[in-house]
């Protein structure tokens, strides 16, 4: 016997369901496309981010300084090395 013309009795709620069973193929599918846009602009940028950018000679001498890494003398030295 078929009940509703679906063959199973969804309880009377049956119509609350298919907005669901709808939805969860486009969000599945629109994820899986925004993970592909988003691996393929990474690549093609080249990773992005802080970390892949480089730092002048002159950036590195900085932070060196400011680190105490290397003495005021050495931090002048290395400015009028590189032209500064």
């Amino acid at each position: 016997m078929w009940m509703h013309g679906w063959g199973a009795d969804w309880g009377g709620w049956g119509w609350a369901w298919w907005p669901l069973m709808m939805l969860v193929p486009i969000l599945f599918w629109g994820g899986v496309i925004a993970l592909v846009v988003w691996g393929v602009s990474r690549a093609v940028r080249g990773g992005g981010g802080e970390a892949s950018k480089q730092k002048s000679p002159m950036e590195l001498a900085d932070e060196r300084y400011a680190r105490g890494e290397i003495t005021r003398e050495q931090w002048e030295q290395l400015r009028k090395d590189l032209g500064r």
